[in-house]
This record gives C-alpha cells, structure tokens and sequence, in this order.
C-alpha cells in the first residue's frame, strides 16, 4: 500500500543507509526502455514507498548533504512515465529524483528475448529452403517416377517428354480391349477420341514447378507411378460407351400377368444387366497406351420391381378373381354383362408403385366394348380416305353414342377383385368421337399416287389364297408422317385362324412347305412401291437365293419373328397404301399391285450393277419321307442404287448391296458311294 506516513511512523531501522541507494538514475536508462510496463509501476511504488521513508528520516535526521544532494542529467529517464500511477513526489518533495533500485535486467528476460531470435532465425531459414525447392522443383523430375511405364526418375522435363514420345506416341493407334462373357469389344482410341498429351504428362507428374511442398519432397523420396495425361473428345468417348453398353445391356424383365383366351398367364421376373458408363469411360482412358491385358466391362446387376413371390401372390389374389366371372354394366335402367373375354385382351396384372396390379388400356377395350354392349347406343365410325374412279376421297367419321372406354377403364379396375352385386359398375352412356376424325384425313394431304409397283406369278392355289390375304389386310393402310410401317404388324402372323393356308417357302437354304407361303410376293412387291415413292428403307431383306420372278436385287421377304419389312413415312404428307391381287388360273399368271398414295416429293431413279463373287452350287442328298427336289441356282452379289430428286436436284444416294447364296441341287434318295 502506499498510505503517507507520518513523522511518528517512520521506522529508523527499516530505512537503508544512503550509501546502498544507488543515486545515479541514468546508468539502467536503456534497460527500462525494455521493461514490462507492470514491473516498470511495481518498481514505482518500491520507489515511491522508499522515498516517502526517506523522507520521513530526514525530518529527525537529516543526512549530510553531500549525500543526499545529485543532480540527474538531462537526458536521465523520468522515474515515473505511467500517467495513471501517482509520484510520490506529489506528496514528498524531499524524494524527488530518487533513483531506481538496482542496475541490472531481470535474468528471465534474456531467455525470453534469445528465443525471438532463434525463432527469427529458423523461419528465415525454413523460408529460404521454401523458395529454393520451387525453383528446384521443374529442372528435374521425381525420384524413382514413371509415366504408363516409363521410367522418367531423375531427367529433366526436355528429357522426359522425349522418353515418353518414343515410348507411348507408336501405341496411340492401339485399342483398348473390353471384355463381357464370350463377347469382346474393341475401342478404337481415334473414334473415340482419345488421344496423348505428352507435355501435360510431365507436368503432371513433376515436370512443371511447384510451391506444394510435396512435390518438392518427391525430387528426393518415394515411388511415383503416373498414368499419361489424354486429350479426351466426351462425347466421342460416350458414343463409343454406349455402343457397348448396346451390346451388353439385358433389359429388366418385369414380372407380368396376360390374359390370352381369358386365362392368367405370369411371366417371370428376371433381373436386367446394365454397363456402368461413367466406370466404363474412365476404364477405357485408364488403359489406353498401358493395356496388357483385356479389362472387363463394368456392369450393375437391375433387379425386378416385384419378385417371383409377388407374381405368385398375384395371380392368386389378383389375377384369377379378375377373370372369374363377368362384370355387370348399370347404364341408367338397363343392365349388361360385360363378359371376360370382353375385357381381357385389354387387361394386364404389372408392377405399379412396387407392388402387381390390375391396369386396363382403354384403346384395346374400346373395340370389345363397343361389341359386348351393342344394346347401348350406336358405334362410331372413323375417317378413312379411300380411292375411287383412281383418285383419294375422305371418307367423313361418324359420331357414336356408348360407353368411353377410358371412363370404364378406371371403373373396372377397383371392381375386378371383387365378387357378387360388389362386381357392378354404373356409368353414363355418352357421344363417342370418332378415334379418326374427318379433320385428321383430310390434314394428311392423300391428293395423288406417288409409287406403283406389279409383279406376276404362276398359278398355284395357296398363292391366290395367300396373296390375296395379305393384300385384303394390307389395303386401306394409312402411314401419318413419321410413320413406321412394319408388314409384321399389320398383317399380323400367318396362321390358319388369321386366314392364310400352306405353300413353299425358302428354309434353311431350301424350299418347303409351311402357312404362309407365298406371302414374300406381296413383301417384294410393297417394298418396290415404297422405293419409288421415296419412303425411307428402315428394314427389307432379300431371298436367301435369287427367284427370277423378281427384280434382281430389289426384293424382299418376311418371316413372322425374326424377318420384317419396315419402312418409314418420310414425307410431310400421309401416305395411303392401296393394295390388290388378281388371281392366277390354270395355265395363266396372276398379278400383285401396291401402290402408295400422298403428295409427291422426290423423282426416284433406280439402277444396278453388275452382279459379281459368283458362288457355285453344290449338290445334296436327302433320303428322308418329306424330301423336295430342288434345282441348283449361282450365287452371287448385286448393288442397287437409288437416286432422289427434288426440282430436277439430286438430294440424296443411295446404294443397297444383296448377297444371294447358291442353291444347292437337292435329289431325293441315298447318296451314292464312290467307286
């Protein structure tokens, strides 16, 4: 504390001798400078504290005056530079300029201040290594470093790219190998845009200077194993990806419940296969000018929505009471029973949300609907164009009255599980639009014949019976623009029920007999009329040996399940496709005509080439029951070009190559043993 004290409270003992007070304050000048500012008022109140005793002494006993009288000198440092803390000197004017206790720094300074230095001293030289590994690092690279296996540890950058040049610029042609099951892929780096970058290599891989202290550390330590840098095309390399994954990919197959002749049919759930492309592309730039061995294609496994418990669960709960009894139809006071066999064609038990349910496609119900319930309204009839007098006429739909079968198709579904008075249904008898309108035929544009095409063929029966079924299905047919007609689909398979009986057909390199035959006049003939109309070949293929009935090279043939004649509707009209059979009669020919009609847009011109790669027959012996005789034909191969036309312009070339084998010479009996 630094209460003042009074005369009578000064102890004499306790006041040091002047000669221990060191009275020069300026040898400890520079020393102060460097004090703490809390030791610096510590040892102001010891001073102040002394000099008030001091003062207190001399009021009894006043010290000579050689003793107590020193003058500091000018520059001599105030004793007191805390404004806040109080001079003793305010209240004891006899301790004015009394000097500070002890002339030497605390030694635990020192340390303290050797400290700063050393540590100074090590930034300075940590940061002087800093700078100098940046400048080291891009004069040489990594210690023990490659570049897709080429040892590049130690040289300087001009000398890697050099090494990685020689070693990996010959293997840029090379492809990489994929492999899935039996099957194998291989990417051409050029089409898929691959391509090496040599001096982005290096740098990569320690050639280029650096301020990360990693790479500074690699010029002298550790096994750095780099993969080249690639100038890589995306979507090059995504077209490449997904003419693999094409090829590798298994759909899902869903499980599903169908209803032919009214009766459930499941089909079992089987999990999908699809290739991971973003793992495929990578993979591919990974192997690229380091492949040594095939790699395989990354796949993912894509399981079913329900499994094969779900489908048995299914057909019990759903499908088999869906089928179980008719479902009755309340239209205002009359009652009708829809029948199954009305609504089953049109009815699916599949996956919805994860679990089997009932859906029902109204466009398929809407036929059997209308005929299941003929006592309710009247049936609509659509628009048509037809030909008369040979020119196109629309032919205006007409409005119904009945049921709508998108209405029916909501309402049935709840009802379908259900049994007695629950399986009714009551619903409005309502105006039925045309699903064709007069609009849509007349915004097709049908105003003229734009191909034509007739062949001929000798008499057989199943030729006119075939013939002319085909070409009574295949009448009438309108293709919208965009269109793709498929002769499969609309003529549908060659069955007994589908009207169609048993002729000659081309099988595994010979004629037999099976339904249908006959057909692949019509084929021919359809194909050539959509050639000349300028439609779009989608899919046609040739006999597997030539009939010279036909056009050399431009025909066609179909086999329901695997062969097919497609072709698109390329034109901005639509496109009617007239069809027409004049039978054959003993000893006469008979004729098939197809022709198409729209808006013309294309001169179409046709022509060949010389047939070429001759193939001989050979001759074969069949001993068995059903054996047919067979004459021998050359094989060989033929180009067709076809060249489109707009405003006397060619627009387009084309140029379709057939390759036809040779019929072998087929004798009935046992083959005869050499001599």
């Amino acid at each position: 504390e630094e209460d003042d004290l009074d005369e009578g409270d000064v102890d004499d003992d306790s006041v040091p001798p002047p000669h221990a007070i060191d009275a020069d304050p300026v040898e400890d000048e520079h020393d102060d400078l460097h004090e703490d500012p809390d030791d610096r008022r510590d040892e102001t109140r010891t001073r102040s504290a002394v000099a008030a005793a001091l003062a207190g002494s001399a009021l009894s006993t006043p010290p000579p005056d050689d003793e107590l009288r020193h003058e500091p000198e000018d520059d001599a440092l105030p004793l007191h530079d805390d404004p806040d803390e109080e001079s003793s000197t305010d209240r004891h004017d006899g301790a004015a300029g009394i000097p500070p206790i002890g002339g030497e720094e605390p030694s635990e300074k020192r340390p303290r201040r050797r400290g700063r230095w050393a540590l100074l001293a090590a930034v300075v030289v940590l940061g002087g290594l800093y700078v100098g590994g940046y400048f080291l690092t891009g004069t040489r690279m990594p210690a023990d470093a490659s570049i897709g296996g080429v040892d590049v540890g130690g040289l300087s950058p001009a000398e890697a790219r050099a090494a990685v040049d020689e070693e990996l610029t010959p293997r840029e042609g090379d492809p990489v190998t994929l492999t899935h099951g039996d099957e194998s892929f291989e990417i051409d780096p050029a089409e898929a845009g691959l391509a090496l970058d040599v001096d982005a290599s290096v740098d990569q891989a320690g050639g280029a200077r650096s301020w990360d202290p990693r790479d500074m550390v690699a010029l002298f330590f550790g096994s750095h194993e780099h993969a080249p840098a690639l100038d890589v095309d995306d979507a090059a390399l995504k077209a490449a990806v997904d003419g693999v994954a094409e090829a590798v990919d298994v759909p899902v197959t869903e499980a599903l419940i169908t209803f032919p002749e009214a009766k459930p049919k499941p089909r079992a759930p089987k999990p999908g296969l699809v290739v991971r492309k973003d793992d495929t592309a990578q993979l591919v730039q990974d192997q690229y000018l380091v492949q040594t061995d095939p790699a395989k294609v990354p796949t993912a496994a894509v399981e079913p929505a329900v499994d094969e418990d779900g489908l048995r669960q299914a057909m019990t709960e759903v499908a088999e009471p869906a089928v179980a009894a008719p479902v009755t139809i309340e239209v205002g006071d009359k009652d009708v029973d829809l029948p199954v066999t009305a609504y089953a064609p049109a009815l699916t038990v599949e996956p919805v949300d994860g679990a089997m349910a009932p859906v029902i496609d109204p466009e398929k119900l809407a036929e059997p609907l209308t005929d299941a319930t003929t006592g309710i309204g009247k049936k609509a009839v659509d628009a048509t164009v037809e030909i008369r007098d040979d020119k196109p006429v629309v032919v205006p739909g007409k409005e119904g009255v009945g049921l709508q079968p998108q209405e029916m198709a909501e309402k049935l579904v709840p009802v379908l599980t259900e049994t007695g008075d629950e399986r009714t249904v009551q619903v409005e008898a309502k105006v039925v639009e045309p699903v064709f309108t007069t609009e849509d035929a007349k915004a097709l544009k049908i105003v003229e014949k734009i191909g034509e095409f007739t062949t001929e063929y000798p008499h057989a029966e199943y030729r006119n019976v075939n013939q002319g079924r085909a070409a009574e299905i295949l009448n009438g047919t309108i293709l919208k623009p965009g269109q793709t007609f498929s002769f499969n689909d609309t003529v549908g398979e060659r069955t007994a029920a589908n009207g169609f009986t048993t002729g000659s057909v081309i099988n595994n390199g010979r004629f037999q007999d099976e339904l249908g035959g006959g057909v692949s006049q019509v084929v021919t003939t359809t194909y050539n009329a959509a050639f000349f109309a300028g439609l779009e070949d989608v899919e046609h293929h040739p006999h597997a040996f030539y009939i010279d009935r036909y056009p050399v090279g431009r025909e066609a043939t179909v086999y329901f399940g695997s062969l097919d004649l497609r072709f698109r509707n390329n034109l901005q009209s639509g496109v009617l496709i007239r069809a027409f059979v004049q039978k054959s009669s003993p000893g006469g020919v008979g004729r098939t005509t197809v022709q198409m009609w729209g808006t013309k847009e294309f001169e179409v011109k046709a022509g060949k080439s010389e047939r070429r790669n001759f193939r001989a027959p050979a001759t074969r012996y069949d001993d068995s029951d059903d054996c047919v005789p067979q004459a021998p034909l050359q094989g060989f191969d033929i180009d067709i070009y076809r060249t489109l036309s707009k405003g006397g312009k060619v627009v387009k070339r084309e140029t379709d190559t057939a390759n036809y084998q040779a019929a072998a010479r087929i004798v009935c009996g046992e083959e005869p043993e050499d001599d």
